[in-house]
């Protein structure tokens, strides 16, 4: 019997040493300029999450800087202001990624997100419906 425990133990200390660890995503914190080159956004903690917000109109909205979120399908939501509001939200690491929420404030919809960090200065943002998704590639903001 002690001759199996201690190949058991053996066997797992093994299994452990020649396991890969976790793969941690690159952080995504920073302030990213949006693949249109209208809006930076602003990314970071969130309570116990992670979002990202708009900090800086590149090209002002229509309405000037103080648009309100008309397009949003909730009464109750269309007179905030676009500047602060988050857009990406909800977001959490998995392995090499972020999961979360994207909102388009043009349309007033939100989707399925997917980040990640291709390098020190590009972002692959994904919005998706369903197993369709479209991509953009966010640059850092100088």
């Amino acid at each position: 019997m002690t001759m199996r425990l201690a190949a058991a133990a053996t066997l797992t200390a093994a299994l452990a040493a020649i396991s890969s660890p976790a793969i941690a995503a690159d952080s995504i914190a920073g302030r990213w300029l949006t693949e249109d080159e209208d809006a930076i956004v602003s990314i970071g903690k969130c309570g116990e999450s992670t979002c990202g917000r708009i900090a800086k109109f590149i090209v002002p909205p229509p309405d000037g800087l103080d648009q309100r979120d008309i397009n949003n399908p909730d009464p109750r939501l269309r007179k905030r202001k676009l500047l602060g509001l988050p857009v990406l939200f909800q977001f959490a690491e998995e392995r090499d990624l972020w999961r979360g929420r994207i909102y388009d404030p043009k349309s007033g919809k939100d989707y399925r997100s997917v980040v990640r960090r291709k390098s020190a200065n590009t972002l692959e943002v994904k919005g998706c419906i369903g197993p369709f998704c479209q991509t953009q590639i966010w640059r850092r903001a100088k």
